[in-house]
This record gives structure tokens, C-alpha cells and sequence, in this order.
């Protein structure tokens, strides 16, 4: 029955990692858990789909932690994160982290998962001018700021296991990653990563790894899970989009300094990105397990399997 199911609440319910942990958790239907869509807007379509799908919705929103003591209560587990591309502040990905990890304590949640990322800056420290400071006390805001907050969710002691993740590849598709056309007429996947691998995985695929933490209890409390689909270099990642997409796209290594400049909203934040998983690929490849991501969630998808799935709706200019 399902009231006596163990309740995941999850954060960012209509958003990609959120979103795909609430139809994991559905689809498993003779599994331990039922599934809270927590979102701010619960009439939207997005929440009206999840709510036909048999997730109960319940408004909630990072900045109110009140509200998210209410959403929380009442849940045995709490799949937490942020998305710093709604506003592009750190700062507020850190306040927003402490919300939810004092809801996540106020409620007596026995499982956290937050979904966080490196804090660049103990690889590169704000006097390290290999790349330049953003925001006033960052280097790749868009991690720092996720990574700083881990300590919330320890000192509170909500029994947490933290998430790092992975270059999504849905970012083909709707964050400007995809192929570029060059001056010479040529599709090509442009990255400041030299011949570096970039770990990458499909954004259904951290949901579903979430739902495979979640399935393994006390187990992997306390600890780090780092996942990734695969890891591939920037002509590796060409290659296969252009067998899968039937044209040639080439891949051109651009120097960080030169992509941070490209002007788009936070070039200069990701032209830092790139540069610290290239500087530092050893590290960042080498914490991210495939296997590991694997046993997590048996369905993981690699590139070609992934760009079978959704290569007509990459754009190409």
C-alpha cells in the first residue's frame, strides 16, 4: 500500500535531476518509497504531470525554510539541490543549502542526498591567478558555491550522503552546448578542455543513481558518491555526435581565457569550469566511478545510447 511507503521529498521535482528521481522512485512501483514532487509553482504542467503520475505535490520554496520544514515533514528521505542558472548567485545557493539542511534536521529526515559539486578554490585558492575571481570570492561560482555548503548539512548532523555530478549532456540540447558553426561553414563542439576527458552522463541518470543511494540505506550515509555515464575527450564526444547526427562535427580546443569571453551569461564562470577539470582531470576523472555509477542504477547510459535517444532535438545552427 502505498501509505505505507517511505517517503522521498524531493527538491527541484519539475527540474532535471529532481524530476527524474520523482519517475525512478514512481516506476519502481513494488519498491520501498513513494515520492513528494516539492515545487514552487504546483500548477504548472510540469507538476500537474507528476501529480497524474502518482507523485504527491507539494509547494515549497528555497528561500523559505519554513516552508521546507513543512514540505519535509514527515519524509524519511530528502533529495536536496539547487540550480544556479535561475539566478546566477553563489551566495544564494549557499543560503539556500543551509534552508534545506536546517529543514532536513527540524524534520528528522533519517536520509539526505545533496547534490553538490567541488569547491574549486581548495585546487585553486582566490590568490592563484591562473583564472580570474568571480563574484568577488569565487573561482567556478556555479561549484564553489555548492561545495562550501556541504559542511551544513555534517555540523547539523542530518545523516546525508553528498552527490557529485557530472557534465550533463542534455546541455547539447538546452544550454548552448551543442554544435557551433565556425567561420568556415563547419559544425564543431567548442571546449577549452586541450585532449582532457570530460565526465559526462545523462541528467535522467543522476536522479536514477539518487534512487540507488536511497535503495541502499544506511550504507552509503556519510559518504561522498561521485558519478559519471562516461568519460570522454572532446573528439571522442564529436565523433559520436556525428555518426549519431549523419554530419561531421569536428571538436576545437579553445584556451579558457578565449572562452571566457564568448559573452553568453557566465561564460566566464564555465571558462573557469573547464579549466579546472582539465588542470585537474586526474582528480575529477578519477573520483567519478562509472561502475560504482553502475550498480547505483543499472540502466546508466553511455553517449552513443544516450544521442541514439535525443539527437533530433539537438539544434544545429
Amino acid at each position: 500500500m502505498a501509505e505505507q511507503k517511505k517517503i522521498i521529498a524531493v527538491v527541484g521535482a519539475t527540474g532535471a535531476q529532481g524530476g527524474a528521481l520523482v519517475r525512478a522512485i514512481l516506476a519502481d512501483k513494488d519498491g520501498p518509497f513513494a515520492a513528494r514532487a516539492i515545487t514552487r509553482h504546483v500548477d504548472s504542467d510540469k507538476a500537474r504531470a507528476l501529480a497524474a503520475e502518482g507523485a504527491e505535490v507539494v509547494a515549497a520554496d528555497l528561500d523559505d525554510q519554513a516552508s521546507l520544514e513543512r514540505a519535509f515533514a514527515g519524509a524519511y528521505g530528502a533529495f536536496c539541490v539547487t540550480n544556479f542558472w535561475e539566478h546566477f548567485s553563489a551566495e544564494k545557493e549557499v543560503t539556500q543549502a543551509e534552508h534545506m539542511a536546517r529543514a532536513a534536521k527540524a524534520a528528522g529526515v533519517q536520509h539526505a542526498i545533496w547534490s553538490t559539486l567541488e569547491d574549486t578554490r581548495k585546487w585553486v585558492p582566490l590568490t592563484d591567478d591562473r583564472m580570474p575571481t568571480l563574484q568577488g570570492k569565487y573561482k567556478v561560482p556555479h561549484f564553489d558555491g555548492k561545495g562550501e555548503a556541504d559542511h551544513f548539512f555534517g555540523e547539523l548532523g542530518v545523516p546525508t550522503t553528498l552527490l557529485l555530478t557530472a557534465f550533463y549532456w542534455d546541455n547539447f540540447i538546452y544550454f548552448g552546448a551543442g554544435p557551433q558553426r565556425g567561420p568556415d561553414g563547419q559544425l564543431a563542439l567548442v571546449f577549452p578542455m586541450d585532449d582532457k576527458r570530460l565526465p559526462g552522463m545523462a541528467a535522467e541518470d543522476i536522479g536514477k543513481c539518487a534512487y540507488g543511494i536511497f535503495k541502499r540505506g544506511k550504507e552509503l550515509i556519510g559518504k561522498t558518491v561521485a558519478v559519471a555515464g562516461e568519460h570522454l575527450t572532446g573528439a571522442q564526444m564529436a565523433s559520436k555526435m556525428s555518426r549519431a547526427l549523419g554530419k561531421e562535427i569536428r571538436y576545437t580546443n579553445v584556451p579558457p581565457e578565449v572562452y571566457r569571453t564568448f559573452g553568453f551569461p557566465s561564460a566566464d564562470d564555465l571558462g573557469n569550469m573547464f579549466q579546472f577539470k582539465r588542470d585537474f582531470n586526474d582528480y575529477f576523472v578519477g573520483v567519478r566511478d562509472i561502475a560504482f555509477a553502475r550498480a547505483l542504477n543499472p540502466e546508466l547510459q553511455s553517449l552513443d545510447q544516450w544521442l541514439g535517444r535525443h539527437k533530433d532535438q539537438i539544434p544545429l545552427p
